[in-house]
């Protein structure tokens, strides 16, 4: 069953964030990870969620979603994310 990582980030260091988006491609094919979105235009039509910027990336598997969080070659790349601004992110199931 598919999962995705969904990712609310609101940048406040917009040099360590473009930083972080040339290392993360690179992490996410080991455990087969693909950007569903990326930072595209967004519009809220209902709530109040006020997201900045949303990024959903799709894997194979929820274990496959949480091996790659915790995964040596994300680790310096998640480390620069926190640095670059605050992330809301949630590990959500999908359908088969």
């Amino acid at each position: 069953m598919p999962a995705y990582v969904i990712a609310s980030v609101t940048v406040s260091n917009p040099k360590e964030m473009d930083e972080y988006r040339k290392h993360v491609p690179g992490t996410l094919a080991k455990y087969g990870g693909r950007f569903v979105v990326r930072g595209g235009a967004l519009q809220v039509v209902e709530g109040e969620w006020k997201p900045n910027r949303l990024v959903v990336i799709e894997f194979p598997s929820m274990q496959q979603a949480k091996q790659w969080y915790e995964c040596e070659e994300y680790r310096e790349p998640k480390a620069m994310r926190l640095r670059a601004g605050r992330t809301n992110l949630v590990f959500v199931e999908g359908v088969s």
